[in-house]
C-alpha cells in the first residue's frame, strides 16, 4: 500500500490539537497510525450497525438484506464493551454508530458508555430527524465528537423525496444549526450519483456547505441494497479525477481522499471495517462479505484474514464498489447477487484473490 506520509492539512491540524486537548489518550493512538501502517497493520474505523430501526425508508438503503438475518445472536451492551477492549488492543482509535437511526435507539447513552468515549472518537451518523438543539448538546456531553449528517440536495422537495420522508430536509438543516451550537465536530455526507456529480446543483450543495464552514464527505452511489444491480448511477473514473479537482476548491472529500497523511486508497479493511447488528464483520458498508463472526473469533483475526485478501490488503486507487467495474461483474454480481448476506468470505474470494 502507498503509506507515505504527507502533510496534515491545516482542518486536519486543528482537529488532532483538539483532540490532544480533549482525548488525549485517542489522540497517542492515533499518532502510532504511520508505524502501523507500515507494519501492514489496518487502522480501521469500525462502522458499527449496532441496530437497523430507521423512521426513513431511503431510496438507496444499502441494509435492506442485512436486515433480515435470522440469527438469534445479536449485539448486547455486553458485547458492546469486549468489542471495545479488543479494538482498543489493536491500537484502533475511531467508531463509527450507525443504524439504522442512531438517534432512535432508546439505549444510544448507554451504546456511548459502552464503547468508552474517552478511549475512542466517536461519531454517530444522522438523518437529523431527532437532533435538536436540547438532544445536540446532549450527545456531546456524554463523549460523542462529530455528526455525519445526510442531506442529499438543496430543494427540500427532492431530498424528501430520495429519503421517502416528508420534513427531512427542514429537520436536517435545523440538525446542522444544533450540532454546530452544541459544538460537536460536524461534516454533512450527501450521495453522489452519475447524473448529480457534475450538476449545478451539486456545485451550489457545495457552495451552501462551504458557507456554513462544514465540511461535505461524498458517498459515491453503489449497486448494492436497494439498489442492487443498478449500474445507470455508477460514476467514472473521469467523473472521480472532476470530484478531486473540486477538493481543491471545496471542502469536499471521499473516503478515498488522504487523511491523518496517509494515502491508502480505497479504505476497506485497512482504513474501515463495517460491523453488522449479528457480528459479521464486513469490508465495508457496501461489500457484503463477511469476514468472520465477532461472536466466534477475534477481532484482530478477522481484520487480519481480510488484510490477505488483495482487493483489501493491497493499494487499490479506486472505489471497488462504485467504480471497478471487474470487481462489480465478477465479484459482486457473480458471487454475491442473489445470495443471503453477508456472504461467507470462503464463497466470495478464491485462492488467486489472496496476497502471496
Amino acid at each position: 500500500m502507498a503509506d507515505q506520509p504527507k502533510q496534515l492539512s491545516s482542518v486536519e491540524t486543528n482537529k488532532r490539537e483538539q483532540l490532544k486537548r480533549e482525548k488525549p489518550y485517542v489522540f497517542e493512538k492515533i499518532m502510532h497510525y504511520d508505524e502501523k501502517v507500515k507494519k501492514g497493520e489496518s487502522i480501521a474505523i469500525l462502522q458499527f450497525q449496532y441496530d437497523y430501526r430507521c423512521n426513513f425508508r431511503c431510496r438507496h438503503c444499502c441494509i435492506t438484506r442485512l436486515q433480515s438475518n435470522s440469527s438469534a445472536r445479536y449485539f448486547t451492551i455486553e458485547d458492546v464493551k469486549e468489542l471495545s477492549r479488543q479494538a482498543d488492543a489493536m491500537g484502533l482509535a475511531h467508531l463509527v454508530i450507525t443504524g439504522g437511526e442512531p438517534l432512535l435507539f432508546p439505549d444510544f447513552d448507554e451504546l456511548v458508555a459502552a464503547i468508552d468515549p474517552q478511549k475512542f472518537y466517536i461519531t454517530s451518523d444522522t438523518n437529523g430527524w431527532y437532533l435538536d438543539a436540547a438532544r445536540a448538546k446532549h450527545i456531546k456531553k456524554i463523549g460523542v465528537d462529530k455528526i455525519q449528517l445526510s442531506l442529499d440536495s438543496l430543494s427540500a422537495a427532492d431530498h424528501d423525496d430520495f429519503r421517502r420522508k416528508e420534513g427531512s430536509h427542514e429537520r436536517a438543516v435545523r440538525a446542522i444549526d444544533a450540532a454546530l451550537e452544541a459544538g460537536l465536530n460536524i461534516i454533512i455526507a450527501t450521495v453522489v450519483t452519475k447524473q448529480r456529480i457534475r450538476s449545478e446543483e451539486f456545485v451550489e450543495f457545495l457552495e451552501f456547505a462551504r458557507g456554513l464552514n462544514v465540511g461535505v464527505f461524498v458517498t459515491y452511489a453503489k449497486p448494492v441494497g436497494a439498489w442492487e444491480g443498478n449500474y445507470d448511477v455508477l460514476i467514472t473514473k473521469d467523473d472521480m479525477a472532476y470530484l478531486r479537482g473540486l477538493e481543491k476548491k471545496y471542502n469536499v472529500f471521499t473516503h478515498l481522499t488522504p487523511s491523518y497523511g496517509l494515502d491508502l486508497g480505497c479504505i476497506a479493511v485497512k482504513r474501515m471495517v463495517s460491523i453488522t447488528k449479528y457480528g459479521d464483520i464486513m469490508p465495508c458498508p457496501y461489500i457484503h462479505v463477511s469476514l468472520g463472526n465477532f461472536f466466534e473469533e477475534p477481532l484482530k483475526d478477522i481484520i487480519e484474514r481480510g488484510m490477505k485478501i488483495k482487493y483489501f490488503g493491497a493499494h487499490v486507487d479506486t472505489c471497488l464498489i462504485a467504480e471497478d467495474r471487474d470487481f462489480i461483474e465478477e465479484v459482486e454480481a457473480k458471487r454475491i447477487y442473489g445470495k443471503p448476506v453477508p456472504v461467507p468470505y470462503g464463497q466470495v474470494f478464491k485462492e488467486d484473490d489472496y496476497i502471496v
